[in-house]
């Protein structure tokens, strides 16, 4: 038997496979059995009730998305009253996600829906800070570290900061985030991306810029979970361009502890059940008995092997 089982900080997954913010809804439990999942996050909410941006919010490619989707959200007494209910009977840690227009806002934010039923909080600090003229707070060490703080005074719930990878150096934000309490970090959201209709001469989008989203990116944050995974030592999720079982296997080995599956969902909605059994197949054929131990074990040179090959050959 392979133990699937990783530790996010103080909270337990049966496996390290859980959706992305905002892939997936109340209806999906028809689709998928949830309950095989390692945990399940749900969609990003606000302080206030919004409507999103303005239509057409999505830009299709190859192998990438564009969203422009602007965090639409009915609010925390909905999540609390409506939501977390439908997920309640899964049986596997529930993940909140949250936004906010200032860190006192994420804090009594995190405050309000730290409730029972809420095993963590992500914050999702791409969002833009407002004292800082929409720069988005991750951009930002101190502005990172300043959200955490803030969230961390106002409730004993872990914290996950969902960091952006639209950065020079994700590792001095990741760092920041750490120094400041975060539990474990989420690497990363989407990269700022536009498009544009050639032939009636505007943005494809109409919100102008989005955030592109695929396996195309998956090199890119790749790179951004290694390089932070040196310089921390919590739990990192892996979310970018995973589409299956080989995709979230080299994140492990990167250094994520668990993944985050995102668009995929949107296509094939049966990928984060398959990859688990893909994962557990990975293992058995490579002689690992343990998944935790594929975090981190990649080798540092093609002629070298890491400390998990040479613990098994």
């Amino acid at each position: 038997m392979v133990d699937l089982s990783v530790q996010i900080g103080s909270v337990s997954l049966r496996n390290p496979v859980m959706p992305a913010s905002g892939t997936i809804a109340e209806g999906f439990a028809e689709i998928v059995d949830l309950g095989r999942l390692g945990a399940i996050v749900l969609k990003t909410i606000t302080p206030d009730i919004r409507q999103g941006t303005q239509p057409p919010r999505v830009a299709e490619f190859t192998d990438a998305t564009l969203f422009s989707i602007g965090i639409p959200s009915k609010g925390p007494d909905y999540l609390l009253d409506s939501t977390l209910p439908v997920y309640a009977d899964f049986g596997v840690p529930v993940v909140a996600s949250v936004s906010a227009d200032s860190a006192e806002d994420f804090g009594t934010l995190a405050a309000y829906i730290s409730a029972p039923g809420v095993a963590a909080i992500e914050a999702n600090v791409s969002c833009p800070n407002l004292r800082a003229h929409g720069q988005a707070f991750g951009m930002d060490p101190e502005a990172t570290a300043e959200v955490i703080r803030a969230m961390k005074a106002r409730t004993d719930t872990p914290i996950w900061a969902k960091l952006t990878p639209n950065v020079g150096d994700i590792a001095q934000i990741a760092r920041a985030a750490e120094a400041a309490g975060a539990d474990a970090l989420v690497v990363s959201n989407a990269l700022l991306g536009m498009a544009v209709d050639a032939e009636n001469m505007r943005p494809r989008l109409g919100n102008v810029i989005g955030g592109l989203t695929g396996n195309a990116v998956k090199p890119i944050i790749l790179r951004m979970v290694h390089q932070v995974a040196q310089a921390v030592s919590i739990p990192i999720i892996g979310c970018g361009g995973i589409a299956n079982g080989e995709d979230a296997v080299e994140y492990l080995l990167a250094g994520a502890t668990a993944v985050q599956f995102g668009t995929v969902n949107f296509i094939e909605p049966a990928a984060m059940e398959e990859a688990i059994a893909w994962i557990e197949a990975y293992c058995r054929r490579h002689g690992v008995t343990e998944v935790r131990a594929l975090t981190g074990a990649m080798s540092p040179r093609h002629d070298q092997k890491s400390p998990l090959q040479s613990a098994v050959l």
